[in-house]
């Protein structure tokens, strides 16, 4: 698998768990202090998050850290 499947595997899993919380990207990007197009760039797998950020993003969604690493559904 390459980097940037792997990136867009991650962005999906977090606007799936993004949506099951029923959050908009702009309400979302609000809630984590950052602006709705990059809520965006890492939904479209375009950047490559920190394990740190990806640990952020799962304590923004109530949520533990492996929803977001999954490979498969």
């Amino acid at each position: 698998m390459q980097k940037k499947d792997l990136y867009k595997i991650v962005g999906k899993n977090i606007q799936k768990q993004r949506l099951i919380q029923g959050y908009t990207q702009e309400t979302f990007a609000e809630l984590m202090g950052v602006s709705w197009s990059y809520v965006s760039k890492i939904e479209a797998g375009i950047l490559n998050l920190s394990l740190g950020k990806i640990l952020e993003i799962a304590d923004y969604l109530n949520i533990e850290v492996d929803l977001l690493l999954k490979t498969k559904n």
